[in-house]
């Protein structure tokens, strides 16, 4: 009889998901965490990467039981701060926000001390809304007139970006190449700065979601939301997929710890952090940011981060896009 229920119980065993049973035998320590835990950014205090950290880090303390430390390492065009995550100590205390050009793009484009592999995905906290938007009075309305104007004039139109091999950057040499049109490339130093130009009428097209406000403001002309939705805040402004435009331009904010990381640790974090993108009230912070919760697990979004990252670094190479 002992025998015959031990054999049934092994069978039930066998039978469960891989995932499941590998849960059952792992599973963080019993007295993890037991001190503050830290968060590094790799941008100045203010700006979408911080808000989210603290947002996040702050749900996920309430969770943990345990401050989350937020640290803001900014400089480089964010490398530092990513460099000084990526040699954190991989004892389950030390991660790290950032977002697809950091971590996907960056190592591609300038000389790096790490690459994707030196982190342990952890979570996909959000995917961005994307906009493409114009000066009021461009003679366009949507992206597929601005494409019909720019195919009938070559280079007579400019794009603004926030630097050479920037998401913003990439999304609009992908878009170009696809639609076949010749668009002046203007690199900026930031969002800022070029969406006060293009208000002034100096620059004709923007691919960034920072511009949102003034679109639902009616400073400037919405063309097209860069994602598979549209963003609540701009309902009457259509998606590139609805007009025609099918490019893949990966943008995304995810959780990292360093490579080295107890896998038992980085699932329940990424356990909590599930819980916490599900919660009341982070759709809506997000949003302000022009994103939204798009949560995978360390499995599906290590996966991701690898495709990703070997599409930007094909598209990079192929297009022969070289850093300042």
């Amino acid at each position: 009889m002992i025998h015959k229920r031990r054999l049934i119980s092994m069978l039930v065993l066998a039978s469960l998901p891989a995932t499941f049973t590998t849960a059952m035998a792992q599973s963080a320590p019993a007295n993890w965490p037991n001190k503050p835990i830290h968060f590094v950014t790799p941008y100045p205090p203010g700006g979408s990467s911080d808000i989210i950290t603290r947002f996040i880090g702050d749900r996920l303390s309430k969770a943990l039981g345990q401050p989350i430390i937020v640290e803001n390492k900014p400089g480089a065009g964010a490398i530092l701060g990513t460099e000084y995550a990526s040699k954190a100590a991989p004892d389950g205390y030390n991660f790290f926000v950032g977002p697809t050009a950091t971590v996907a793009v960056a190592p591609y484009l300038r000389k790096t001390s790490y690459t994707w592999e030196s982190f342990a995905p952890v979570a996909k906290l959000s995917s961005s809304y994307g906009l493409v938007s114009a000066r009021k009075d461009a003679p366009f309305s949507n992206y597929k007139e601005f494409v019909a104007a720019a195919k009938a004039n070559p280079n007579k139109y400019n794009f603004a970006s926030n630097g050479v091999g920037s998401i913003v950057h990439l999304t609009g040499v992908l878009l170009h190449k696809q639609t076949g049109i010749q668009v002046t490339h203007i690199p900026y130093k930031g969002a800022v700065e070029s969406m006060s130009d293009m208000i002034g009428g100096r620059i004709d097209v923007m691919y960034d979601p920072v511009p949102a406000p003034r679109v639902k403001a009616g400073e400037l002309k919405g063309l097209a939301t860069a994602s598979d939705e549209r963003n609540p805040q701009l309902p009457d402004v259509p998606t590139l997929k609805e007009q025609g435009f099918d490019v893949n331009v990966p943008s995304w904010f995810g959780l990292f710890a360093p490579k080295g990381t107890p896998p038992a640790i980085v699932a329940r974090m990424a356990e909590e952090t599930r819980k916490v993108l599900a919660s009341p009230g982070v759709r809506e912070q997000l949003l302000l940011s022009a994103m939204y919760p798009d949560f995978e697990g360390p499995a599906d979004f290590g996966k991701r981060v690898q495709q990703d990252a070997n599409y930007l670094k094909d598209v990079i190479q192929k297009e022969g896009i070289k850093a300042d």
